[in-house]
């Protein structure tokens, strides 16, 4: 089992992420809001 661990994970380094996504990404980052209250934490979507 050493072995298996031991050994560097080959990465792709050809990332190449649809324009569609990194839209999402974006818009959905900037809707996003999270409002602390005490100890708790709320994630609101404001779309």
């Amino acid at each position: 089992m050493a072995k298996i661990y031991s050994k560097k994970a080959l990465a792709s380094k050809d990332l190449k992420p649809k324009k569609e996504v990194v839209s999402f990404l974006l818009s959905y980052s900037q809707a996003l809001k999270v409002v602390k209250i005490d100890n708790n934490s709320f994630e609101i979507i404001a779309n």
